[in-house]
């Protein structure tokens, strides 16, 4: 369990400084800090610590007179949580090398940036505030997620993204900016999610230098330059953002610029969902879009079940909408499903389409799709497993974190076993804290599954719903190999289909029975019996040759 040291000028047994909890601190520690201003300047270097105010916004770490940055972090693994770090013509925060986390605090410098992150960082923010500064946030070659950030009043540029950097910026704030509101250059490749940019000296947006920015659904409005600006040689998506009173043009692209430019939306009316203070919101319903999305599952082969249970979530969803609307109570509703069956029924192609439809319906910001295994939740080391999941919980926000073979955390044995307990452990909370921000699916084995949700005592009930997806039938998984064929630009020839049938009629189907991938190992199998037999001809095959699959491929293929 990490050991907690408390600080506090006052407390008698308490360390007086933070430097001093810092030279006693063993990894994992958490440095609890009592109210008051800390006149200090804190170096971490490859250490994972904590360090959080007692009560948020009651801390200040004030380094404006020692002529260094408030904290600097060199490797390791870092959380603030809760404090407001002012330093002068050096940064409030800087990390290199560094997993950094900020939680609801405020940074203040002078000729210097708010947050500094550096030389392959990962920095994990939200609600952060810069409220003074040269600049705001600058992300050097690193990346991360910033969440409901907000950055005011600096004398430069709000944020800045270069040298290859790619974070992900949602739901965030840019607002009276002495030049531009986002700066990219230098090759960066940033996510812009609903952000909310205005009151800039120049231009909102700002791409240069080889870069490839993704904007999307993003509000720019009253700045006294161009709303975005591409310069040459840059490309990437500029998507259903709403661009109003800036200069001329509302998107500048200069010569040899390529983005792409979609759904403008429209200016005027109601503010749209974006910024800080949006993030929790819902974004706008697309009926065009769920029509489209449920005609595709409509159009998979089997799973009759599933597709009812699905269209009874997605209108049940949407009369909670309608009500939310008409003033009317609404309950308070899980997104988290529990997906059961073999390999190969179509588990992750629906968590798709229901990530995309919740985000169609407004529910969710965003339908990305994040698919994780053991390996990717669990650590090496006591804490380490709730750092990596509540890192890849938090990059999942807006859409769907699919779990495939999620009771390989609660199987016993081997040295990890307690560090897959962990990670559930991990996930029962953070499901509670941000269900209405995400759905979480697990998937499995039906038995299997039964035991993981036997793993933590509140686990069962953070699922709305449990969808058994049974294998498919010998009739289907003809359907199937038909289908992809014909969309490989492959004929199955007469007396195929019969074939087709009477193998996987007799095929056994035990727990290792892959379903739509043995149909796609299967029709794999046939095409290089083609090939061989086309080669074997003695000319050169016909266009109908070359298309056609037949019954001799299959017995070669099966034998």
């Amino acid at each position: 369990m990490a050991r907690t040291l408390t600080v506090s000028a006052q407390q008698p047994g308490a360390f007086p400084s933070i430097a001093d909890a810092l030279e006693v601190a063993e990894d994992s520690a958490v440095i609890s800090i009592e109210p008051g201003v800390y006149a200090e300047s804190l170096r971490i270097s490859g250490r994972r610590l904590t360090l959080a105010a007692r009560e948020p916004g009651t801390v200040t770490v004030d380094a404006t007179g020692h002529g260094a940055p408030g904290v600097s972090c060199t490797g390791g693994e870092v959380t603030l949580s809760g404090l407001v770090v002012a330093a002068g013509d050096y940064p409030a925060v800087h990390a290199a090398r560094c997993e950094l986390r900020i939680d609801g605090c405020e940074l203040r410098a002078g000729y210097a940036a708010g947050a500094s992150v550096t030389d392959g960082s990962r920095l994990r923010a939200t609600g952060l505030k810069v409220t003074k500064g040269q600049y705001g946030i600058v992300v050097d070659d690193s990346g991360g997620t910033l969440d409901q950030c907000e950055v005011r009043g600096v004398s430069d540029d709000g944020i800045i993204v270069r040298l290859g950097a790619d974070p992900t910026i949602r739901n965030s704030t840019v607002a009276d900016c002495g030049y531009r509101g986002v700066y990219v250059y230098q090759a960066a490749r940033p996510v812009l999610e609903r952000c909310d940019i205005s009151g800039t000296g120049d231009a909102g947006i700002s791409v240069a230098l080889q870069s490839a920015p993704t904007i999307a659904e993003c509000w720019v409005h009253d700045t006294r330059g161009v709303g975005i600006a591409f310069g040459r040689g840059c490309t990437g998506l500029v998507d259903g953002c709403r661009i109003e009173q800036t200069a001329a043009p509302a998107i500048r692209l200069d010569e040899g610029a390529a983005p792409v430019v979609r759904e403008p939306a429209e200016p005027g009316g109601a503010a749209p969902m974006a910024g800080a203070k949006a993030g929790d919101g819902a974004v706008r319903q697309d009926a065009e879009k769920m029509d489209t999305l449920l005609a595709e599952l409509d159009s998979m082969i089997g799973l009759p079940g599933v597709k009812a249970e699905v269209r009874a979530l997605i209108d049940e969803l949407q009369v909670n909408e309608w009500r939310r609307d008409a003033g009317l109570a609404v309950g308070a509703a899980s997104h988290h499903l529990i997906f059961t069956g073999a390999p190969g029924t179509g588990k992750t192609t629906v968590a798709r389409v229901y990530g995309q439809l919740l985000k169609a319906l407004g529910v969710l910001p965003n339908g990305q799709f994040r698919e994780v295994s053991r390996r990717d939740l669990v650590g090496q080391y006591i804490g380490h497993t709730a750092e990596k999941t509540t890192s890849v919980f938090e990059e999942a926000l807006g859409g769907v974190l699919f779990i495939d073979e999620a009771y390989t955390l609660s199987r016993a044995g081997g040295a990890n076993a307690d560090f897959g307990q962990e990670a559930i452990d991990t996930l029962v909370k953070l499901m509670e804290d941000h269900r209405d921000r995400v759905a979480v699916i697990v998937a499995g084995y039906t038995h299997e599954m039964s035991d993981f949700l036997d793993a933590n005592s509140g686990l069962a009930s953070r699922f709305a719903k449990t969808l058994e997806f049974e294998n498919y039938t010998a009739d289907q998984l003809v359907m199937i190999v038909d289908r992809i064929a014909r969309n490989d630009d492959y004929l199955l020839a007469d007396g195929l289909d019969d074939g087709l049938l009477e193998w996987f009629g007799q095929v056994e189907r035990d727990r290792n029975f892959g379903n739509a991938r043995e149909a796609r190992k299967l029709l794999e199998g046939m095409r290089k019996a083609q090939s061989g037999r086309l080669r074997a001809l003695g000319r050169r095959p016909t266009r109908d040759d070359l298309r056609t699959l037949t019954l001799d491929d299959l017995l070669a293929a099966t034998s």
